[in-house]
C-alpha cells in the first residue's frame, strides 16, 4: 500500500489541494504611488529639476526616472518651457534694445567690438631704444 501512497497527489491521498488564486490580492512590497503627470507637465515647463518634482510628488528620483511616461512627459515639459521663455524674450526685444542686442549676441553670434590702440609716447620710445642697445651692444648708457 505504501507504494500507491507515493505515486498520488496531494488530493488523492485525502488533503485538499489548494486553489490557485488569479487575482494576485496577496501582492508583496510597497503598493506604486500614483504619478500626476499633469503636474510633472507644469512644473518641468517652469523648468524644475527631477529632484524638485520628485520632492513635490513626495516620490524618489530613481522611480520617477524609471518610469518612461514620466521621461517624455519630463522632456516635453522643459521644452515648452524654453519655448515659453524665448517668445518673452523676443517680444521684451521690440521695447528693450539691451535685449536685443542679448539675443544678437546668444543666436546670431554678434559680440561686442572694442578696438584699441596703442599709443607710444617718450617714456616707452626710451625705454624701447636702450632695449634694443642692451640686446645688441650688452651695455646700456
Amino acid at each position: 500500500m505504501v507504494s500507491k501512497i507515493e505515486g498520488l497527489n496531494m488530493a488523492q491521498r485525502g488533503r485538499p489541494k489548494k486553489k490557485l488564486e488569479t487575482t494576485n490580492t496577496n501582492k508583496r512590497g510597497r503598493p506604486k504611488k500614483v504619478i500626476d503627470y499633469d503636474t510633472v507637465m507644469k512644473l518641468a515647463s517652469i523648468q524644475c529639476t527631477q529632484e524638485e518634482i520628485a520632492n513635490f510628488l513626495d516620490i524618489s528620483v530613481r522611480s520617477l526616472q524609471r518610469d518612461k511616461e514620466f521621461c517624455r512627459i519630463y522632456k516635453k515639459g522643459m521644452d515648452s518651457g524654453k519655448m515659453s521663455l524665448r517668445r518673452k524674450q523676443f517680444k521684451l526685444a521690440d521695447k528693450y534694445p539691451a535685449m536685443a542686442i542679448f539675443l544678437g549676441k546668444q543666436y546670431l553670434g554678434q559680440s561686442d567690438r572694442t578696438d584699441t590702440q596703442v599709443t607710444i609716447n617718450e617714456d616707452t620710445d626710451v625705454l624701447s631704444k636702450a632695449f634694443e642697445k642692451l640686446m645688441n651692444d650688452g651695455s646700456v648708457q
